[in-house]
């Protein structure tokens, strides 16, 4: 492991995405478009091959939404290299921002390979969304340079940054984060200790599950149970929308673990439903173009749908 100085007091410079699903190359993207350059690693370039996609999709976003122009979302692509060696992928990062699945042994897997090739200096930041910094320890070198760094989907314009760390984190290491956060166009949250779920999922995921449990319990339809929270709270996207850009992988990660915590029946069968119909059929949300809706053009968009 290279063993250049600690230094935190510089600026991040060089940033590491792991995973390049759709939080993911968001997170990639935005990065590059605030000027940081970035190396996704993934596990195999058609991983690769589907973020740069996802790049393209990206950039015409910026410029509808944010008014980029074409010399930006040119600069931002040039900024991003992909890489599916870990050892190159991580060799001159500052930071490596993880968004792989949301399995802990699998982030315990990857965070033991990370640290064998990371250089000393570089920060670990997990986008965990339920997990919280502490059960990863055991299996970094670097503990003390090891902390949550969570964004919301559609970061360009939800733009948070939760940063959490654990007893150990280095107050350096955490001030370096919140920084490099705003750097990115982020609104930072700092958390003042461990808290699954962070700030935003600890609100978001209840009604999720509520959605969820009235879906697999028969109450209503998927559609109608949107139109419920889109009508009453004036948003123009409902909880199934939101599982959707989740991701099916994450949200049945979370129910199974929920139902091995709780033993709750719903939690359960909430997983089950999840597995059957969509982990084994393929259709895992946003990022395959079908979830509980169909992409690029969901019918939740369609403005008829809130007033039929």
């Amino acid at each position: 492991m290279s063993s250049h100085s600690l230094n935190d007091s510089q600026p991040i410079a060089r940033v590491m995405v792991a995973g390049t699903g759709v939080l993911g190359a968001q997170i990639a993207f935005q990065c590059a478009f605030s000027g940081v350059d970035v190396v996704t690693y993934d596990v195999d370039t058609g991983c690769l091959e589907r973020a740069n996609t996802r790049f393209d999709q990206l950039g015409h976003i910026y410029a509808v939404e944010l008014g980029a122009t074409r010399a930006q979302i040119e600069a931002a692509r040039a900024r991003i290299v992909g890489n599916i060696n870990l050892g190159s992928a991580a060799a001159h990062a500052d930071l490596v921002l993880e968004a792989i699945p949301e399995d802990l042994a699998t982030k315990q897997s990857f965070y033991r390979a990370l640290s064998a090739c990371a250089p000393a200096a570089t920060i670990f930041a997990t986008n965990s969304s339920t997990l919280v910094p502490s059960q990863l320890v055991s299996v970094t070198d670097r503990p003390e340079r090891l902390l949550t760094l969570h964004f919301a989907h559609d970061v360009w314009k939800h733009n948070i940054a939760e940063i959490m760390g654990h007893a150990g984190t280095d107050p350096a290491v955490f001030g370096r984060v919140v920084q490099f956060s705003r750097r990115i166009g982020m609104v930072p949250l700092p958390l003042r200790k461990e808290q699954p779920g962070y700030l935003l999922n600890t609100m978001l995921i209840p009604m999720l599950l509520a959605a969820l449990g009235l879906l697999v319990n028969d109450v209503a339809d998927i559609q109608t149970i949107d139109k419920a929270w889109m009508v009453a709270k004036g948003d123009c996207i409902g909880p199934f929308g939101i599982l959707d850009g989740i991701g099916m992988t994450t949200v049945y990660n979370v129910t199974r673990a929920l139902a091995e915590r709780t033993g709750d029946s719903t939690h359960r069968r909430i997983a089950e439903y999840v597995k059957t119909h969509f982990i084994e059929t393929g259709n895992l949300g946003e990022s395959t173009g079908r979830g509980f809706y169909r992409y690029p053009d969901p019918d939740f968009l369609d403005p008829a749908f809130v007033s039929a």
